[in-house]
């Protein structure tokens, strides 16, 4: 297969305009952007990006119809990681959408997000997922990343009770930027370190009985319950969203079906039934 190499170039000239070159063996092109009107500081930059261009196939239709099913779902949930930092938010992340896991993963800079689906009651759900820096000086660029979250993995690591004693705070920020129905697990990994336990199971249990969250203890090192952790936080995510489009389904058509106690005027119905006559056409 033949390859044709370019060269895309920039140029800002002094006056703020934008030139954009495409040069080949025997071609150029160019066309002129203008950047702003207003005044630059004396400056001329240039940017050469070597593009390598190839012929390429679509393939057969069964090919595309199997890539547009991969991408293919019914809801889209956005759920957010909370927590501490070093409590293991970033390998229940890659354990639940890649199966990996690192000893050696670094702290979160900013925020990550990863995407995976599941299937829940013969709907294809997918779950966006966002890995949320725990470290303070990112709290005022995570907090942003709440909104449209549905769900949240709360997450303690149960070998340092520090990291348990700050749910509250979490949670409490958790619940100021998202909506009040949003569904809330509390996680408490890291369970494989049983010998260096600091938080029991009891302690998390009524924390979440306390607050109204489900609660799971998970280990991203063994896999242990982290499958089931985001499968029931999507599954009770599904099961909201379906109670209420059933209640919008069934008041939209209530207009038309009488309520219990109601009164019904049958005189009406009689009457034009009277006028209309029997199977008149």
């Amino acid at each position: 297969m033949e390859k044709s190499t370019h060269a895309l170039a920039f140029d800002l000239d002094q006056e703020g305009g934008l030139s954009v070159f495409l040069t080949g063996k025997e071609t150029s092109t160019s066309c002129n952007l203008p950047c702003s009107s207003r005044k630059r500081p004396s400056l001329s930059l240039s940017l050469s990006l070597s593009l390598s261009l190839s012929p390429i196939s679509l393939g057969s239709e069964q090919e595309m119809a199997g890539y547009r099913a991969e991408d293919d779902y019914d809801y889209l949930f956005k759920i957010v990681l909370i927590g501490d930092s070093g409590v293991g938010k970033s390998n229940l992340l890659s354990r639940f959408t890649r199966n990996e896991f690192s000893l050696e993963s670094k702290s979160t800079i900013g925020v990550e997000f990863a995407t995976r689906s599941l299937n829940v009651d013969g709907k294809v759900i997918k779950a966006q997922i966002w890995d949320t820096a725990g470290q303070e000086r990112y709290r005022a660029i995570t907090s942003a990343y709440y909104r449209g979250a549905v769900g949240a993995l709360l997450v303690y690591d149960v070998t340092r009770h520090s990291t348990f004693e700050n749910v509250e705070r979490w949670l409490r920020e958790l619940r100021d930027h998202t909506d009040p129905n949003i569904v809330v697990m509390l996680v408490g990994n890291k369970s494989d370190l049983r010998h260096l336990l600091a938080v029991s199971t009891e302690d998390g249990k009524s924390f979440a009985e306390r607050e109204a969250l489900v609660f799971m203890e998970t280990s991203a090192l063994e896999a242990t319950n982290v499958e089931n952790a985001f499968a029931e936080v999507l599954t009770q995510i599904y099961n909201i969203v379906s109670k209420k489009a059933l209640e919008t389904s069934e008041q939209a058509n209530g207009s038309a079906v009488p309520s219990q106690g109601e009164k019904i005027d049958v005189g009406k119905d009689v009457s034009a039934v009277k006028r209309g006559g029997c199977c008149s056409s």
